[in-house]
């Protein structure tokens, strides 16, 4: 059902999706401040020690369990990789040299920091290991600190701030099946727009796909193996970044990346570091269908004979 909803809101409008996107965002935004004002008095800063119980890199425990602070970070860059999304928004900007660095880097640094305010206030009002494996646990925090109606309204803005992130998910997703569309790479009729302008067919069809791998599948596997897909897509973009900057260095570009060749180069290590960092099922179940695109891109590319 929330799927559906979001879809149905992207395929409204681009600017009636936003407005109501704004107003959800703002929500979230107000009960995460809500949380830290109420949690952060009761911050004791013995639940930091050790700070790294479980080591830097990853390693797997007697429990055949993988952790450590770069198996945690691979897998909760999930919740940073929306900023991505709004570059498939460049179409659809009134000057997008403009607007979409504001846009992700504003939203970059903002989110970052309300991140850290969050798990700051929740660690230090809790040892992690009381709510770590909770489904909700900045409401379970709450909870036992005896604020049972702060922990209701952090419960009820969850659920209703929910579709911001599905929204953000959706819109990128339908952009990019837009553009392999429109290169061949999915039936050309998925390419045509609405009434209103919008992508109709290829947001329905990317709903349809979201809903039967979220019903098919457990979170936990869906975030590792669209971390590894996005963070193989992230290092592409470093390895394009420097190749560019060598065989085309007086093309026009609108985004110039400052120390283009010092940035890439940095984002390609960064990302492969998280990538190797991932659980082990995961990098062969992305190697497995990493050959399976290789092979479908090479037949769509071959000549056609006979």
């Amino acid at each position: 059902l929330p799927i559906s909803v979001v879809a149905g809101m992207l395929a409204l409008g681009t600017r009636e999706s936003a407005r109501i996107n704004t107003v959800l965002v703002v929500v979230k935004i107000l009960t995460l401040s809500l949380f830290v004002l109420v949690a952060l008095p009761a911050f004791d800063a013995s639940h930091l020690t050790p700070f790294m119980p479980y080591g830097f890199g990853k390693h797997l425990g007697p429990d055949g369990v993988e952790r450590g602070v770069m198996a945690a970070a691979a897998i909760i860059f999930f919740a940073f990789y929306g900023f991505d999304a709004i570059s498939t928004a460049a179409e659809e900007a009134h000057n997008p040299g403009r607007d979409l660095v504001i846009g992700i880097l504003g939203s970059l640094a903002i989110c970052t920091l309300v991140y850290v305010l969050v798990a700051a206030a929740a660690i230090g009002a809790r040892p992690f290991t009381d709510f770590a494996q909770s489904p909700e646990p900045l409401a379970l925090i709450l909870r036992q600190m005896g604020r049972e109606g702060v922990a209701r309204v952090v419960a009820i803005a969850a659920i209703i701030a929910l579709p911001t992130v599905l929204l953000g998910f959706l819109y990128g997703q339908s952009r990019i099946f837009l553009a392999m569309a429109r290169d061949g790479f999915l039936p050309k009729s998925l390419a045509r727009l609405g009434a209103r302008g919008t992508p109709t067919r290829v947001t329905t069809l990317t709903a349809v796909i979201v809903a039967v791998l979220a019903g098919i599948l457990p979170i936990s596997e869906i975030a590792a193996l669209a971390n590894a897909g996005t963070l193989i897509a992230f290092a592409a973009v470093g390895i394009c970044l420097i190749t560019l900057r060598r065989r085309a260095p007086e093309a026009d570009r609108p985004f110039r990346v400052p120390g283009g060749i010092l940035v890439g180069c940095g984002a390609v290590a960064g990302c492969l570091y998280l990538f190797v960092s991932l659980p082990t099922k995961t990098l062969i179940a992305c190697l497995i269908w990493n050959v399976l695109g290789a092979l479908i891109y090479a037949v769509r590319r071959s000549p056609r004979t006979g």
